[in-house]
């Protein structure tokens, strides 16, 4: 954590906060708890979790939230318990069950070998009860209305899946995917590949990107430090999103020329796609990316002011 409030941009408190959300609420009660705390107005957050996980979650403040899309990008790690043996219509412990099985015995080396052929790039169907979008409504909106609709499978890489345990009727297994990726999905598939049905019943995130669960904070240490008046103290600035972007230091000539929105040669090329640039006050000025002269990179997102440089 910073010692001092950082990330103050156009006079407004910018930054992050790796937040451990609490079950039985959305992400936006997280995201509208967060604004009554700190009394910041703008607030959002970078991934979703649905009301029975908990864990990882992401809020940006201020300018921050222009690089959430940086961060819903990373890889995400989940803890995962499921209940075989009974399907729902949600894929989770919230929906009705759709069908059961009375008894089953499945070995711990059946489920072991069934969760191999989940690993890679899959095409996944999400859960007829998602965010998704399709002909302009969401597919929870068109679930509930009883509209049954046929949902395109998506690619997405399932990094590692490894079981924990086993023990009848819950399996509990760690996934590290790709952004996008539906564990109730992975739990309702894997239930219907065992013959048995299963659904999600237990969801933590346990990283997003680099974010750790074990750095995160709870609702409750967040109101503590707002009563203490040290809630700055938690904030992450907002270029902790930028870690995978290279950093290219700019004089001050060129970092006012990129607050203002122009292209500048730099004195060598970076190796990444974008890059992160700063003025000699180690201001975070702007975003870039490669503009079509040849050797320039034009700014993508600005942060600074050029009367701040």
């Amino acid at each position: 954590m910073n010692s001092k409030p950082t990330g103050l941009v156009f006079g407004s408190v910018s930054g992050i906060l790796n937040v451990d959300k609490p079950v039985g609420i959305t992400s936006h009660d997280v995201v509208a708890q967060v604004r009554r705390l700190t009394g910041q107005r703008k607030v959002g957050h970078a991934g979703t979790l649905d009301p029975m996980a908990t864990g990882v979650l992401l809020l940006c403040l201020g300018q921050a939230t222009r690089v959430a899309e940086y961060l819903l990008a990373g890889r995400k790690q989940y803890r995962a318990v499921v209940r075989l043996g009974a399907s729902t219509d949600t894929y989770d412990a919230d929906g009705a069950i759709i069908q059961s099985v009375e008894s089953f015995g499945l070995s711990q080396d059946q489920i072991a070998h069934a969760i191999t052929s989940f690993q890679g790039v899959i095409q996944q169907v999400p859960p007829p009860y998602s965010a998704i979008r399709q002909k302009g409504r969401r597919l929870y909106e068109l679930a509930r209305r009883g509209i049954a609709v046929e949902i395109p499978p998506r690619s997405v890489e399932i990094d590692r899946l490894e079981l924990v345990a086993w023990e009848s009727p819950h399996l509990t297994f760690d996934v590290t995917c790709s952004s996008g990726t539906y564990v109730r999905s992975l739990a309702h598939d894997l239930g219907q590949m065992l013959g048995v049905g299963g659904h999600l019943v237990e969801l933590t995130r346990l990283a997003s990107g680099s974010w750790q669960l074990q750095d995160a904070i709870s609702l409750d240490d967040l109101q503590r430090a707002v009563e203490a008046g040290t809630w700055f103290h938690l904030l992450h600035p907002l270029d902790a999103a930028l870690r995978d972007f290279e950093r290219v230091d700019l004089p001050a000539d060129l970092a006012r020329e990129v607050s203002q929105g122009q292209p500048v040669l730099l004195d060598r090329t970076p190796e990444t796609s974008l890059v992160r640039g700063y003025a000699p006050d180690d201001r975070l000025v702007a975003v870039l990316q490669p503009s079509r002269k040849p050797g320039y990179w034009r700014p993508k997102k600005v942060f600074s002011k050029a009367s701040d440089i």
